[in-house]
């Protein structure tokens, strides 16, 4: 049936239609095993637990059936051109350049996403070889623009225009858009620099002695990076902010510190030294209190209604919630043991001192009511 519909078409008008009708039915054929190559492949591969050929195998299917198509319909074009000398036909062969480095950028493109996202997850990181979040997203952030820069350049060279006169356009157009996206380019720096410097990364405790920002680092972007707040709110702050101001990293200490100052009554002054020492003693035998830094307990200062001792120490935790439940045990303690040494806590107190015939007149007074 099919050689006689192919013998009934009108040959001596369209020579090439059957050639064409064969190119795109080639195609589909190719297209059609090649999904199922990939299905094929994706069995095997979910055998193996690997970033690389899993990120591949999910960025290669769909630019490769664009691929093929672009293949197929080029043959078909180049078919049609061997007949017809019509002008669109050369605008075509420039935009079919075009579309196959679009699609070669795709999935370029897509392959360091899919790589970026899997390091992301943990799902592929193992725990003896962790991998720093920031520095893969900006590494991703980085082959992108670069693949996307080089594309560009690509298709220009492709549709007639001079790379070399646009390199020279940007070295001297570059000053004008300097000034007038001077802001831009200083939040572009900025983030480069916390790339760099690495004065945090994602999902550390940051905070600023000179502006009003803190929270949890959730994104470091080219132009702003996005802080969560420990209220929840998002606070977007531009790249350009960091060369200008301190940044305290909190997630990056080493211990916690515990700074109080306990006020003992007057009355207790003979039992202070052994509290003192008692305390300090207690502190020096704690397993939560680092023995390596440094731990001061002392008598500091006769306050106003009261003995004033400090404790000086650090914690081996920096988490901290259980940093307040260390302390918490450690001041609690420290109070049992002023009450130990039949002592107590001070509390403001007032002493008022009457001379004697002030004293004898409010005694008078008193008597004869």
């Amino acid at each position: 049936m099919i050689n006689e519909w192919l013998e009934k078409l009108p040959a001596g008008e369209y020579p090439w239609l059957w050639k064409v009708f064969l190119a795109v039915l080639a195609t589909a054929l190719v297209n059609y095993l090649t999904g199922k190559a990939l299905d094929r492949l994706q069995t095997h591969l979910e055998r193996t637990h690997n970033v690389w050929d899993d990120a591949l195998l999910a960025s290669i299917r769909r630019p490769a059936y664009w691929m093929i198509w672009l293949v197929g319909f080029s043959y078909a074009l180049q078919l049609i051109l061997q007949t017809s000398d019509a002008e669109i036909f050369t605008v075509l062969n420039s935009l079919r350049a075009v579309l196959a480095v679009l699609i070669l950028t795709w999935f370029l493109v897509g392959l360091v996403g899919q790589i970026e996202q899997r390091l992301l997850s943990g799902e592929y990181t193992k725990s003896d070889e962790p991998f720093d979040p920031t520095t893969v997203m900006a590494l991703g952030k980085l082959v992108k623009t670069a693949i996307i820069i080089t594309a560009t350049l690509v298709a220009m060279q492709t549709l007639g225009y001079s790379v070399t006169g646009v390199l020279a356009f940007g070295g001297i157009g570059g000053i004008a858009v300097g000034f007038a996206a001077k802001d831009l380019l200083a939040n572009f720096f900025g983030g480069l620099m916390v790339y760099l410097d690495r004065p945090f990364a994602v999902g550390e405790w940051i905070r600023s002695p000179d502006q009003n920002i803190e929270g949890t680092v959730e994104n470091i972007g080219w132009r702003q990076t996005r802080i969560r707040t420990f209220d929840q709110r998002p606070l977007y702050v531009p790249n350009a902010t960091f060369t200008q101001i301190s940044v305290e990293n909190p997630s990056r200490m080493l211990n916690r510190r515990i700074y109080e100052t306990i006020g003992v009554r007057y009355d207790d002054a003979r039992q202070l030294a052994a509290i003192v020492e008692a305390v300090r003693s207690y502190l020096e035998q704690h397993d939560e209190i680092d023995q390596n830094k440094t731990l001061i307990v002392n008598f500091n200062s006769f306050g106003p209604s009261s003995l004033d001792f400090f404790i000086y120490t650090f914690t081996k935790t920096t988490n901290w919630v259980k940093y307040h439940a260390i302390k918490q045990a450690i001041l609690l303690d420290i109070l049992g043991i002023i009450h130990q040494h039949d002592a107590d806590v001070a509390y403001p107190t007032t002493t008022v001192k009457l001379q004697q015939e002030m004293a004898q007149q409010i005694e008078g007074e008193s008597a004869s009511e």
